[in-house]
């Protein structure tokens, strides 16, 4: 009986890896601490801010925005979101719920409410409020779209008892839908004149980079939930 001679065979490295592609074994990406973070094939899915001027950011360039700056974090940890800046100055949560059907991209998979701080400025009843909040994230839900609810708070200029019902809507809302609540959407922010433009209101390049970084860890779990589309 013939002995058989090993067979070496070369790989170039190229091959390997239209080999991994082609088994569905490509590496999946991983986060600068460590953490694999699952991926997937199509369309890259989609994070939608909705809210108003403290999201659109005016005063500053689109990529000072805090959607930008949690689109460069979502870049460096490896995760596959692309972030849509649907913030409208002056929009209100009544504003919200009427563009939240168009605002919902093809492949959004993670919405973040940002809204009530014009509602609260003028005045509007608490229960409308909430009621139009509550709408916008049973229509997201019922999409199966991750939901971030952030916290708003108002003056006491029309009486301590709006501004605390006010400060309730988004805690009730959280656990109601059962979604995370990012308590306040300006913590370490509002009345620091480090972090805002010269009208007082809106966060500068500062603020909205800080705005970011408290956003993440409340973000962070749903992109994790998502990255695989």
């Amino acid at each position: 009986m013939r002995s058989l001679r090993p067979c070496h065979l070369h790989v170039t490295p190229a091959a390997l890896v239209l080999a991994l592609v082609a088994c569905g074994g490509a590496p999946s990406a991983t986060r600068p601490d460590g953490v694999p973070v699952p991926g997937g094939g199509g369309p890259a899915p989609v994070v939608v801010a909705l809210g108003d001027s403290l999201t659109a950011g005016p005063g500053l360039r689109r990529e000072e925005t805090y959607p930008a700056r949690l689109q460069e974090r979502i870049d460096a940890r490896g995760y596959r979101h692309r972030v849509v800046d649907a913030g409208v100055s002056g929009d209100t949560t009544a504003g919200g719920l009427r563009r939240l059907e168009p605002a919902l991209v093809p492949d959004t998979r993670v919405l973040i409410v940002a809204l009530g701080a014009n509602d609260g400025l003028g005045g509007v009843p608490v229960d409308q409020v909430r009621q139009n909040l509550s709408r916008i994230i049973e229509q997201a839900i019922q999409r199966k779209i991750k939901v971030l609810l952030t916290g708003m708070e108002t003056p006491p200029t029309r009486g301590w008892q709006y501004t605390l019902d006010f400060h309730m809507i988004f805690p009730d809302l959280a656990v109601r839908f059962g979604v995370p609540l990012m308590p306040f959407l300006l913590t370490g922010v509002v009345g620091d004149t480090a972090f805002n433009l010269a009208d007082g209101i809106h966060p500068n390049a500062a603020g909205a980079r800080r705005i970011a970084e408290n956003m993440w860890p409340y973000l962070e779990p749903l992109l994790i939930e998502t990255n695989g589309g």
